[in-house]
Order: C-alpha cells, then structure tokens, then sequence
C-alpha cells in the first residue's frame, strides 16, 4: 500500500463532521441575496423568534428590467421567495439576507431584471453568495446578445468572488436552464431527498454538478420535492463553510464541496431528480 500524501492528510481532516459541528459554522458574517419573487420578512421573524434563533434585519429591492429599483416594504410577490429564505436560514440562521424581488406586481420576470438584480447585489449590497431558484428556459435566450448579457453577469460574479448557486430545470435533463447551463462560474444544483438535510452530493449529469435536499419547510408547495427548494440548501451549506472562512473564492468552494462529498462517501436514500 502506498505510503499517504501530504493531500491525503490534508482531505482525511476535510469533513463535514468536522465543519458543520464547529460552532461558529452559522453563516454569521455571510450576506446572501435571494434573487427571486421577495421574502415576507415577518413571516421568518416570527418563525425563528418563536424558536429563540432571531434573524438579522432582511433587507432589499424590487427589481424592474429598466430604471433604479423600487424600495422594499418587508413583502413578498409571492410565496416562493419566502420558502426559499427560510430553507436558507434554517441551514445558516446567522446570515444576513437581501431580498431581490425579480418579480414585482407583474408576476413575471425577465432576463434583464434578474441581470439588474445580480449586479446590483454585487455592486450595492456586496454579497458574498446570490441565490437563484429560478431559471430562464432556453427558448428565452434565442437571441444571442441576451445569453452573453446574462453569461457576463455571472462571470463577473464569478471574478469577484461571489458564489452564485441556481437551480437545474425540474423537468432536467429534458430541459435545459439558464443561468445553471453556464456551469463553470457558478454552482449549479438538482434536487434529490436526504435523510438529512446537510448532505449533498456531486453528480455531473447534463452539466449540472451537485444535488442537495429538495424539500422545503415552510409554504405552501415546500413538501414538494424541487430543484427550487435544493438550491437553498446547497447555499446555506456553503454560507456555515464561509462563516469559518469568509474568503474562499468560488473555485475553492466548488472543491470543498466536492471533497466533503468525498469524505463523507455515504449512500443516503434518495430519489433522483
């Protein structure tokens, strides 16, 4: 048998065990924006005082395709925002949300607005992790300069160190999603369901590389396993991890991720995407 490397030593001490078990692993310092159809921010206050964990103070925007963002009032467009914040900060309860409604009073979303709103929380807010559970189907971005305007926005996430976590199409691989299709420049995440819900794995399929627990805790469609409701999950993993480490660059993240995934070598039950 071959004598260990200096990288075996240093994976053998790369577990989740070792992370999610420090008690500083709470996603404290972390700002994440929800980019999504906004957060009902009384809703997860009451929920998590009730628990005795209360939440940093969410703030936010409303985003229009065109012109400055609209001030937000503390409401969600609809309830779908709301379930995703909460799967975020049950994962990562120290972490300090922005709610980017993409959705508005219009109850539709274009590609440009979801653009404003990355580099806005980027430019604006400096998060260090975006969130999307949405995507754009493919037949969205036929047009070629509408693809590259959204593939620039998550490269330049990409460059500045920020994470962008989105969901793969729940009809994937049938079909495909935008942003997760740009795979390389952020982490692209499938749902599955797990005994327990800060387990994940790397499975590349269709250029979609983790899958995380796809059940949600709070609305009225979280019990149904989706890809909306994995994405947060994966970001709020990551949010504890960043908490140990606030400066990890994506790349670096991508590989712990994957080597926890290594480490911990389980076989949950779980039903594929």
């Amino acid at each position: 048998m071959a004598e260990p490397t200096v990288f075996d030593e240093i994976f053998a001490r790369l577990t989740p065990d070792r992370i999610f078990n420090d008690a500083r692993a709470t996603g404290e310092g972390v700002a994440i924006a929800v980019v999504d159809s906004g957060i009902e921010r009384s809703v997860l206050e009451e929920k998590f005082n009730a628990a005795g964990t209360p939440i940093l103070p969410i703030e936010g925007a409303v985003f229009r395709p065109t012109g400055p963002p609209l001030p937000y009032t503390g409401h969600q467009s609809s309830a779908h925002g709301t379930t995703v914040a909460d799967i975020i900060l049950t994962m990562a309860p120290r972490a300090k949300l922005y709610s980017a409604d993409v959705f508005g009073p219009t109850g539709s979303c274009e590609v440009e607005t979801v653009i404003a709103a990355i580099r806005h929380a980027i430019d604006v807010w400096k998060v260090k992790v975006v969130n999307l559970s949405l995507g754009v189907p493919e037949h969205k971005l036929q047009q070629l300069a509408r693809r590259q305007q959204l593939l620039r926005a998550i490269e330049e996430a990409y460059f500045r160190d920020v994470l962008v976590f989105a969901a793969a199409h729940n009809e994937h691989p049938i079909t495909r999603s935008f942003p997760a299709a740009f795979a390389t420049p952020l982490v692209s995440v499938d749902k599955g369901l797990f005994a327990d819900p800060l387990h994940f794995e790397y499975r590349l399929h269709e250029q979609v590389e983790f899958q995380a627990h796809g059940r949600g805790y709070l609305g009225p469609f979280a019990r149904e396993p989706a890809t909306s409701w994995a994405t947060p999950h994966l970001a709020g993993i990551t949010a504890r991890i960043l908490s140990l480490k606030p400066d990890l660059k994506p790349f670096e993240i991508k590989t712990i991720l994957y080597w926890l995934f290594r480490s911990e070598n389980r076989n949950p039950a779980q039903t594929p995407s």
